[in-house]
């Protein structure tokens, strides 16, 4: 088996963005160099990656269990082009992080075993709270940086943003189904269905904003604050509901099945970034962390977006 880190880059970029053409202009290539380096890909690993649908394209099971091993290759080598570029520099402190609840459990933990193998002398001191309580300790210089679902965050005028990853929401729902004949799901059909509401990280004010755009409101059977709740009941049947790609996992707790189906009503990503007080001069560590998680998600190689801000 042999594949490319250019493949790997269009994967990613397909699975985030849901169609080919979306990933393609995103990566600034041609529509086709996309589709041929995909299929060479599902070929060189013997298992489809995505299901072709009318709109786009979502990942099948196979799928989302190689796009976390592509994403860690991608984090490696972007690891391994900052390791050059810093190369004879060593770097001691700390820097204080702040994490809302989904980034500390879906998203930041295996970037911060990186973090600490690249910089084994910054100490990363985490604080894990609630988006308005982030943002006012960033602010107030109590937080060096942090990483949000920057999607909802308010206080754009001192808090400088910046995006990392995208994540596409989509309908849950159990395997027999029968949702599961439509390859692709309006709100309205959604909406006749018991509904299994998510509230942490204000992912029930975040479906509200987006159901209330529309004439339908969800039928709520049960809200709750755990993601693994929200996958049993969907997986056992009890009801449906819409979350993100980086909390979906195929299977819960108990072993059954959760599917995936796209909606065709717009339905916005969940976007994960880092936050920072645009008026402070960052620290060191500080900038070396923002400067490693720009480099994760990005393309190596290219310059990083910095802050209107330098390492002091």
């Amino acid at each position: 088996m042999a594949f490319s880190f250019r493949q790997i880059r269009y994967f990613i970029a397909v699975a985030d963005a849901g169609q080919v053409s979306a990933a393609a202009a995103n990566l600034n290539v041609s529509q086709s160099a996309v589709s041929s380096a995909i299929r060479n890909l599902e070929t060189d690993l013997a298992a489809p990656l995505f299901q072709r649908l009318p709109g786009g394209v979502s990942l099948t099971y196979e799928g989302h269990q190689f796009l976390r091993h592509a994403q860690n290759i991608l984090a490696a080598v972007s690891e391994a082009s900052r390791s050059l570029r810093r190369s004879g520099k060593s770097l001691e402190g700390r820097v204080s992080v702040g994490l809302s609840y989904t980034v500390a459990g879906y998203f930041i933990p295996q970037l911060l075993t990186r973090f600490s193998k690249s910089f084994p002398d910054v100490r990363v001191d985490l604080r894990e709270t609630q988006r308005p309580e982030i943002e006012a300790e960033v602010e107030k210089g109590n937080l060096d940086i942090a990483v949000i679902l920057v999607s909802n965050l308010q206080n754009r005028d001192r808090i400088g943003s910046k995006l990392l990853v995208r994540s596409q929401r989509r309908l849950w729902l159990c395997a027999d189904h029968h949702l599961m004949a439509a390859d692709r799901v309006p709100l309205a059909d959604v909406a006749k269905e018991p509904y299994v509401m998510l509230s942490v990280d204000e992912a029930d004010q975040t479906a509200y904003r987006y159901w209330n755009k529309t004439p339908f409101r969800p039928n709520v059977l049960f809200t709750t604050s755990s993601v693994e709740a929200v996958r049993s009941m969907v997986a056992t049947g009890m009801g449906v509901t819409i979350l993100s790609d980086m909390v979906y996992r195929p299977w819960s707790l108990e072993g059954q099945h959760v599917e995936v189906r796209e909606l065709s009503d717009p339905v916005p990503s969940m976007d994960i970034g880092l936050i920072w007080n645009d008026e402070e001069e960052m620290s060191a560590p500080t900038m070396a962390f923002y400067e490693f998680l720009c480099l994760a998600f990005g393309d190596v190689g290219y310059g990083i977006p910095e802050p209107g801000l330098h390492a002091g």
